[in-house]
């Protein structure tokens, strides 16, 4: 199925997500519209997951703050999901400018900006909005403050996953959240990016199995890995947190905890491979679900790969995370290296061995010239350095870096030889 990204990301960019309750569970179910084989799962508010519990499940009906000598609404929630709080109480009241100002959240730094706020662990009432408005706000005027918001002991949390079977049982791991409301950049990019990757992933005659998952981050996390480490330490070979994807940035990679993984080696080969432009960070930098799958006592070979990197550009956590900043040229970019990162993974472990004594009779196969020249011999020099590395102790991967050529090139040439049975 094609999938536009853009238009992906813009269908459902003002569902009101969090980490549980109804804007994800439609998140989920708009990602099902695409893969009908996602399973959505459910774990019950108050489960006990390792050193958290599973919060109420929350809801939001709407939110509003009406400036009373005008009647007019200076904060609406309808407007923009970030004008009130994640997991703000409810509120109906009147009051002055100045107790008004003790719910509001601004950023003076970024005056056009709503911050984005939450306080999924404890109980408060509280609004966002841009510093301009703030500023314009009448001090001598009333307020109306209305939130209308439910927490449900009984509710649950929702992810979404699917497992892609493979002639491996070794897996490849994919993840990205699906909390964060009304954000384009930090949420939507990899949800739509994944999603698409998971529609080629099943037309893909792939050696490894796929485990993908949609969930709420940190939270999600800690619970996937709490129900399923067993499984994943057996399993996963390699794996990606997928997000700030979207952006026309440089690429970021965060550098693994303690030792290198599979993970980091090929993204950073992938990126270098397509002479992309590369921020490297150090693991104190990390930022996403990586700092749960690789923490201590889980230790999975799981990386971050984004664009511009979580809170390294200045339009995160605000509302200025919008079409704007990602684009279609940023999505398309990132589907295609990503894709190419996932073929790079692959054929990591193949190490082709050639078959015959010596440099192989090309010419009858019209793999070498017939007429030798140095403007020919100079041509041909890459595809015999190829089939010199091929004793079965290299793979494409070190191939491609032991003679300087692009993993384009070195995968053409092995399905070239593949073909004419010669390794």
């Amino acid at each position: 199925m094609n999938i536009d990204l853009l238009k992906f990301c813009k269908d459902i960019f003002k569902f009101p997500r969090s980490i549980t309750g109804n804007g994800t569970l439609q998140t989920l179910k708009f990602i099902q519209k695409f893969i009908p084989e996602l399973n959505i799962k459910k774990i019950k508010s108050g489960t006990k997951i390792g050193d958290w519990v599973i919060p109420p499940e929350w809801n939001i009906i709407d939110g509003y703050v009406v400036d009373l000598e005008n009647n007019k609404k200076v904060i609406d929630f309808k407007k923009n999901n970030l004008h009130i709080i994640g997991y703000s109480d409810s509120i109906d009241t009147e009051c002055s400018y100045d107790d008004l100002t003790r719910y509001l959240y601004t950023l003076e730094d970024q005056p056009n900006a709503i911050p984005y706020i939450t306080s999924y662990y404890e109980k408060r009432v509280g609004f966002c909005i841009s510093y301009n408005e703030y500023i314009k706000l009448n001090r001598n005027s009333k307020y109306k403050l209305f939130i209308d918001s439910n927490f449900d002991e009984n509710g649950f949390l929702n992810y979404g996953e699917i497992i892609i079977k493979g002639a491996s049982k070794k897996e490849i791991f994919l993840s990205t959240y699906i909390c964060h409301p009304q954000m384009a950049n930090d949420q939507l990019s990899g949800i739509a990016i994944l999603t698409k990757l998971i529609t080629y992933l099943q037309n893909l005659n792939n050696h490894y199995t796929y485990r993908v998952i949609f969930i709420p981050e940190t939270i999600g996390s800690i619970a996937y890995i709490n129900q399923n480490l067993a499984e994943l330490k057996k399993n996963v070979y390699a794996g990606y947190v997928i997000s700030c994807v979207g952006d026309e940035g440089n690429w970021s990679i965060i550098q693994p905890r303690v030792k290198s993984n599979i993970s980091y080696e090929i993204a950073k080969f992938v990126l270098n491979d397509n002479r992309l432009k590369i921020n490297e960070y150090s693991w104190l930098k990390r930022s996403s679900d990586e700092r749960n799958f690789c923490a201590p006592n889980v230790d999975l070979p799981v990386s971050s790969i984004s664009r511009s990197k979580h809170a390294k550009f200045p339009e995160y956590h605000t509302s200025l995370d919008n079409f704007n900043l990602v684009t279609e040229i940023g999505l398309n970019e990132s589907y295609f290296i990503l894709k190419k990162i996932i073929l790079t993974l692959e054929s990591s472990e193949v190490k082709p061995k050639i078959k015959v004594l010596g440099e192989p009779f090309l010419t009858k196969r019209g793999l070498y010239q017939t007429l030798s020249s140095k403007k020919n011999n100079l041509e041909s020099e890459r595809f015999m350095n190829f089939i010199s590395f091929c004793d079965g102790e290299h793979s494409l991967i070190e191939i491609s870096q032991k003679i300087n050529c692009t993993y384009e090139f070195v995968m053409s040439t092995y399905n070239i030889l593949l073909r004419e049975n010669l390794i």
